[in-house]
């Protein structure tokens, strides 16, 4: 570590590249955490699970930017899907 401090010392002109990869590297982290907690498509166990995508709220808008969303239900999936259950 103190090798490393040496070098930016050293090389005063390092410093702007490991400030934007040390905030590139802050933001990817970040991000992968958000949608692991926050979003229902993102699933770690796919045993207790297998069709993560039948707990969905329809009328809630999953993309991160969505306009004029209107949601209706598609009348032979819904009989399908009864059918199947």
């Amino acid at each position: 570590m103190s090798g490393f401090i040496q070098l930016l010392r050293k090389r005063k002109e390092l410093i702007p590249l490991v400030g934007i990869m040390a905030f590139a590297a802050t933001g990817a982290t970040s991000a992968c955490l958000y949608f692991l907690f926050t979003k229902p498509d993102v699933i770690l166990n796919k045993t207790s699970n297998p069709e993560p995508w039948e707990r969905l709220d329809p009328s809630k808008p999953q993309k991160l930017i969505t306009i004029n969303q209107q949601w209706k239900p598609v009348e032979e999936l819904e009989m399908v899907k009864s059918i199947t259950k």
